[in-house]
């Protein structure tokens, strides 16, 4: 079995993520979509909240498991059999960080990192802008599948919290 992850903060997951999750989930026999323990930086959601909407978000992704890791990625990936670490890139600038990284992950640990480019109508969404402008009371409806959408909403309030 040749599994991989998609690594994030998912916070809150996007469409863009979840276009990069459903399109690896057809090239790998199992994804693991592996949310990030960062005590360090201020979420919206919690940990535990993320990993129930990619699960609710990706339930129709037989192959597609949700969990969480703390520390280095390639520690995960080597105590869960990972082969391949999946990234999304939306821009040049997303290539020159991410380059960085992989070549650390594989000079550490032998796993490879494959990077998928964003469809054209997602290349833009970033979480932390659809949060800035749900905050402003801007309409992101369009920017995150529907029952992510709806908790930003409660969470943020009908005005994104204006």
């Amino acid at each position: 079995m040749i599994r991989a992850v998609c690594p994030g903060s998912f916070d809150p997951v996007t469409n863009g993520h979840l276009d990069v999750i459903e399109r690896t989930a057809g090239l790998f026999d199992e994804i693991i979509v592996a949310v990030l323990v960062n005590e360090k930086k201020q979420s919206l959601f919690t940990v535990e909240e993320r990993m129930e909407m990619l699960a609710e978000v990706t339930a129709h992704c037989p192959n597609v498991r949700v969990s969480s890791f703390k520390g280095l990625l390639v520690d995960f990936c080597q105590q869960n059999d990972v082969r391949a670490i999946v990234k999304g890139l939306r821009a040049v600038t997303d290539f020159d960080y991410e380059l960085q990284m992989a070549q650390m992950n594989r000079r550490l640990s032998g796993v490879d990192t494959m990077f998928m480019s964003a469809s054209p109508e997602y290349s833009f969404i970033a979480s932390s802008l659809v949060k800035e402008v749900a905050r402003g009371g801007g309409d992101v409806a369009h920017l995150l599948p529907g029952p992510v959408f709806r908790r930003l909403s409660e969470r943020l309030g009908p005005r994104g919290g204006s």
